[in-house]
């Protein structure tokens, strides 16, 4: 079996993969290699027609996600929210519509989508990033890791596994990883994983035009949270929200039918004479979700202190949004896992 030898791997193309590898190049390390399951990079950023169906928002105490724009010179902006909302919380009692405070700090979006940032960060690591190479096992040698996907073996110094755990779960380890870190593993929620996102463009902003800032808000209906998703030049209008995962098992004309009538419905007529609709059901993913589904309504738990260890004889680390003890499940907890993991292999 043909083997490649590399200083380091890193398992997992994604926001936090990417960072770690933009961080290693510029300290000089080029010996690495990142192994993405995927057909491309980017992990749960993933934009479509313009359209964020991934990861979307931050705020501005997010400090590590601003730098990180920054350095990649890429602007933000903040997330549309002028105007009457629309709060639904009780299917036998009208909308209750109102309106955000304009001078509180909101959600920031970028410019040009998430995707952007990924394309910023993939760039300079082109070489070495391996698209659809899922590691199926990685077995401890004598002075390095043995990592495997289908046909191709590598060895490497060290490993970082950059994948949600319940998805690293999944990997073979030899020896066996400790119990305490796979029951871990096993019960952290992975951020996205029962999320199903809608995108509708329109040919304008028509409820901007209404005083409406496109947001709907309500726990009953198809959609549980809607958004303006216009982009920063204004120029693409489109709304993009959270859909019910009641709706889950219905066919997709049905849920999108029961979508646009409940649009319609609160933001008026011009709801229906939509340009495109795109869905986006993450729990159908395989390296996101898996096979166990379970939707956390409360805050998931985030940023175990197992994962800040080592194993496999200081060998194997674990990165990613779910591992990261500051804003888990955020952009940011991804990016600050990926700037810690680097700094850990390299000291």
């Amino acid at each position: 079996m043909n083997v490649k030898k590399v200083k380091f791997i890193i398992i997992g193309g994604g926001l936090s993969g990417l960072t770690t590898a933009n961080i290693l190049l510029e300290k000089g390390e080029e010996d690495f290699i990142i192994l993405e399951a995927r057909n491309r990079a980017g992990g749960r950023i993933f934009t479509k027609e313009g359209i964020d169906l991934g990861a979307t928002w931050f705020q501005e105490q997010h400090i590590y996600t601003n730098d990180l724009l920054k350095k990649y010179n890429l602007d933000s902006f903040k997330q549309y929210s002028r105007g009457k909302s629309v709060l639904i919380y009780n299917s036998m009692a009208p909308a209750h519509l109102f309106e955000s405070d304009p001078n509180a700090p909101g959600a920031k979006r970028i410019c040009g989508s998430s995707e952007a940032l990924i394309k910023a960060l993939s760039k300079p690591v082109t070489a070495n990033l391996e698209l659809d190479s899922p590691v199926t096992s990685i077995k401890m040698l004598d002075h390095y890791l043995e990592v495997k996907v289908s046909d191709q073996n590598y060895h490497a110094e060290k490993v970082i596994i950059c994948v949600p755990p319940k998805i690293a779960k999944n990997i073979e380890y030899t020896p066996p990883l400790p119990d305490n870190l796979i029951e871990v593993m096993q019960t952290t929620h992975t951020w996205m994983s029962n999320a199903i996102k809608v995108g509708i463009s329109y040919p304008e902003a028509f409820w901007k035009k209404k005083g409406l800032s496109g947001t709907i808000i309500g726990q009953i209906g198809p959609v549980i949270e809607l958004y303006d998703h216009c982009n920063a030049l204004e120029n693409k209008y489109s709304l993009m929200g959270f859909v019910n995962e009641g709706l889950r098992e219905e066919t997709k004309a049905s849920r999108k039918e029961r979508i646009l009538t409940y649009l319609e419905k609160h933001l008026g007529p011009e709801a229906g004479n939509y340009k495109s609709y795109i869905e986006k059901d993450w729990s159908k993913e395989k390296y996101t979700s898996g096979k166990s589904l379970k939707s956390e309504y409360m805050s998931p738990q985030y940023g175990n202190p197992i994962f800040e260890k080592t194993f496999l004889d200081g060998r194997l680390y674990f990165s990613g949004t779910e591992t990261s003890s500051v804003y888990g499940g955020y952009l940011e907890g991804a990016i600050y896992s990926g700037l810690n993991a680097a700094k850990r292999i390299l000291s």
